[in-house]
This record gives structure tokens, C-alpha cells and sequence, in this order.
């Protein structure tokens, strides 16, 4: 699946600031917090055919090729998808843009989009193409910050990579005009150990390593220790009080 000059690229992975990647103890409570969202779906990709639209790094596409028939991950970043070529050998990849995806129609049992709508610009258009490619009864599953919480009071994103966020409520709308029904959005929480660190660290241990990071300030040992603790388990995913959650996550079914 992957393209000649996508073959030709070097596989090395540049940190930009936005893309999450593993293994770096700064990053890991980011990278955690997308994880804990992909193994909450990947019960729902076992034994499927399974497209990712946008997968970064690589990571998650290959958690959930552990259960999974087939995985095809796509991604418009000619390096990134040189990488995960590189180092994920069972997943499938190609480079593409993703309001065209280059599948043909009802070939997929599911389509996992993880933090990407966010960046893109033809929002709908990406969704009904997610629809095009899904089989009848297979299951979109798509998660993206939300906007009440990530950039509040605004109407314009705080990110400079993201193009329009999302509320809940926004988020549900959109997939149901794409077509998409059984429309449900979980809403992510810090459960109660991060909701101690959030006390610990001023507040919010998120505003902390931000404010840091824009400093180009070093980390206290302390913060980098707590940073460095946090696994899936401290984060809660729940229909319950989601305009007040961090990330959203829709769970959608082609008709």
C-alpha cells in the first residue's frame, strides 16, 4: 500500500509540538491520554477491518491490529507514513487526503479518527466520505478536544495546528447530517489520582507543563516524576457531564 515516494522517505519522526509520539517521559501524560481512547475502541475493531483516517505516529494503529483482521492506516504526512511503514510492520499504510480517501465503498467494518477532525478544514466532507467506506451497521469512531474546555470562551481555536473545534453537541450534529445514526459522544475525564495531581501542580497539571513548555522553562523533578506516573487507568470516559469533559469521543453507525 505505500506509495514509492513514501517508501523513499526517511522513517525518523520529528517531534512538532503536536503530534503525539511514545516513549518520551515529557509527553507521556498527552500520549496516555490518546491511548486510554484508542483501547477503549479497540474492543470494537477485533476482528474487523479497521481504516484510520490520520494516524500520527503509528501507535495506535498497531494497539489495534493486536486484535483486529486488517488495519490500513492513512495519513497526508509523506514522513509519517514512512515511519509507521518502518516500525509497524502489521499495519497497512498509505499516504492520502483524508475528505478523498482512496477506498472503495463499504469495504470497512470500522473507521477510528483520533484527534484529526480538528485539523482539517472540509469537516463534513471527511465525514461523509467516513460513511462512503464503511459497510452498512460498521461503526465510526472519532474523538477530538472539546472546544468548551480546550479553548474556552472562544469561538476560534487556541492551537494554531487546529482549525475548528468542536463541542459535544457540535460534534453529534455533524455526524448525524453526514448520515450516521446511533449517534452517542463519551466525554474524557481525569479520574480522581489526576484530579489530585491537578490540585498538586497549581490547578491543572495540563496548564502547568503548558506554561513551562512556552517558557522553555525546565521541569521540577516533581513535575516531571508525576508526568511520568500517569497511565490509562487515571482517566474516566463517560456519557455523563461531557461539556465539562477534555477530549470527546462519538461512537456513529452507517445505516
Amino acid at each position: 500500500m505505500l506509495s514509492d515516494t513514501v517508501a523513499g522517505v526517511s522513517a525518523h519522526l520529528p517531534l512538532t509540538g503536536e503530534r503525539t509520539v511514545p516513549g518520551i517521559p515529557e509527553e507521556n501524560y498527552w500520549f496516555r491520554r490518546h491511548e486510554v481512547v484508542y483501547r477503549a475502541v479497540a474492543p470494537r475493531c477485533a476482528g474487523a477491518v479497521v481504516l484510520e483516517a490520520g494516524c500520527g505516529e503509528g501507535y495506535g494503529a498497531d494497539l489495534l491490529a493486536e486484535g483486529a483482521r486488517r488495519v490500513l492506516a492513512l495519513d497526508y504526512d509523506p514522513t509519517t507514513a514512512a515511519h509507521v511503514h518502518s516500525r509497524y510492520p502489521r499495519v497497512a499504510v498509505a499516504r492520502a487526503n483524508l475528505v478523498a480517501l482512496p477506498i472503495a465503498d463499504a469495504v470497512c467494518d470500522a473507521v477510528v479518527s483520533l484527534q484529526v477532525v480538528e485539523h482539517l478544514w472540509e469537516q463534513e466532507q471527511f465525514l461523509r466520505e467516513c460513511l462512503r467506506v464503511l459497510r452498512p451497521g460498521g461503526e465510526l469512531l472519532l474523538s477530538t478536544p472539546n472546544r468548551i474546555t480546550f479553548s474556552p470562551g472562544r469561538d476560534t481555536p487556541l492551537n494554531p495546528f487546529h482549525t475548528r473545534e468542536l463541542s459535544g453537541a457540535e460534534l453529534a450534529a455533524i455526524v448525524d447530517d453526514a448520515g450516521f445514526t446511533s449517534v452517542q459522544v463519551l466525554g474524557l475525564h481525569h479520574g480522581p489520582r489526576l484530579r489530585a495531581l491537578d490540585a498538586a501542580h497549581g490547578g491543572s497539571l495540563v496548564d502547568t507543563q503548558v506554561r513551562l513548555a512556552v517558557a522553555g522553562t525546565a521541569w521540577p523533578a516533581r513535575l516531571l516524576a508525576d508526568v511520568e506516573s500517569v497511565t490509562c487507568a487515571d482517566f474516566e470516559l463517560s456519557p455523563a457531564d461531557v461539556d465539562a469533559s477534555l477530549d470527546l469521543l462519538v461512537l456513529a453507525t452507517r445505516p
